[in-house]
């Protein structure tokens, strides 16, 4: 497998590839179809602005995200652009049989080669009862290297003599272009371990796990053992980041997505509210003390402040690339955040002046 086609490009004055983890966020008011139209117009607009990458990710039962069929949406998104890499960010492989994940990637391969990432997670992404109804099959997360295993097989072509499932055949497969590079995903130190035990590209959840972030990426780089997938480590962080004209603005739009991320540990899950219904809602002591957690894992601010934010992050965590998301109310809103973010990187197609540092 080549390695450009898992290292990053970086463009403008950034440090590091950047590149973008679409939600297909739902708002109060915004139908499903409008959020996928706009996930389609981001597409097009951060390939255009000098974006390397946009993922989405595999989310069930909930309201706020209409991404529950990454393979369905990344075949849209790579039917709608052409050049911009997509993929999983991640496809939860306890919830499928390894050899539908191959057929389907390997779909996506034929049809959009050498743009097209598979990123697994061994997390439900969702409730306890919808990840009973999608795992009937019996899978369990305990068994996510043996999966991985015969996923990477049925990719390969390549089940070992004498294999119960050598005859099977994942189709389509075209070895004469390889297969999609596998990157492993998680929250803690198990797939920082397992990544790095395999050669493999390692994405953390940093907007979600902060705390964990930076063990788990010394954990991916004492554990990496050179494969012929990469000779060296290679990390990503999902980071959270909300940019706007001014910082109030910022902060009102982030406070959207503190209450939704709210209602959801509370079981009630709600598309996100609008920044009124933000700013109205009673919050008890302990909804207080969470969107102050919430808000202190947001980059959020003017261009300039993102821009700030984001450079302190990598360079305390020193990853080799920068996966930006934006949970706000507003479709329109959501991509102007990652306009202006491109602004005051320079990417290439970004158009408008630079803001003062």
């Amino acid at each position: 497998m080549a390695e450009d086609n898992i290292r990053g490009v970086i463009r403008g004055s950034a440090e590091v590839p950047l590149s973008i983890l679409e939600l297909a966020v739902v708002g109060a008011g915004v139908t499903p179809t409008e959020t996928l139209k706009a996930s389609t117009e981001l597409a097009r607009r951060a390939e255009e602005w000098g974006y390397h990458r946009i993922w989405v990710a595999e989310h069930h039962g909930m309201p706020s995200v209409a991404s529950s069929s990454p393979a369905v949406l990344i075949a849209h998104l790579a039917a709608a652009t052409k050049s911009i890499r997509l993929g999983s960010g991640g496809v939860m492989l306890p919830n499928h049989a390894p050899l539908i994940i191959a057929e389907q990637f390997g779909t996506l391969h034929a049809l959009h080669p050498g743009r097209i990432d598979l990123g697994l997670g061994r997390a439900p992404g969702t409730d306890p009862a919808t990840m009973r109804a999608l795992r009937r099959h019996g899978q369990d997360a305990d068994d996510f290297p043996q999966q991985l295993a015969e996923l990477t097989a049925f990719l390969d072509g390549a089940f070992p003599a004498g294999h119960q499932l050598e005859r099977v055949v994942a189709t389509p497969r075209s070895p004469e272009s390889g297969r999609p590079p596998i990157w492993l995903l998680g929250s803690s130190g198990f797939s920082a371990q397992l990544a790095g035990m395999l050669g493999l590209p390692f994405a953390f959840a940093h907007h979600f796990s902060a705390a964990n972030t930076v063990p788990a990426l010394d954990l991916y780089r004492s554990s990496f053992q050179p494969s012929n997938v990469l000779d060296r480590p290679y990390s990503m962080i999902g980071v959270s980041a909300v940019a706007a004209d001014t910082s109030e603005q910022a902060l009102r739009m982030a406070r959207s997505g503190g209450l939704s991320m709210i209602r959801l540990r509370r079981g009630a899950p709600q598309p996100v509210p609008t920044p009124e219904e933000a700013e109205a809602y009673q919050y008890s002591s302990i909804e207080e003390d969470f969107l102050r957690d919430y808000l202190s894992n947001v980059v959020y601010g003017d261009a300039a402040e993102v821009r700030d934010g984001l450079e302190e992050l990598r360079k305390r965590t020193g990853v080799d690339e920068l996966m930006i998301t934006t949970m706000v109310h507003s479709p329109t809103d959501r991509i102007r955040s990652y306009e202006l973010v491109a602004q005051v990187y320079d990417l290439p197609g970004a158009s408008g002046e630079r803001p003062a540092s």
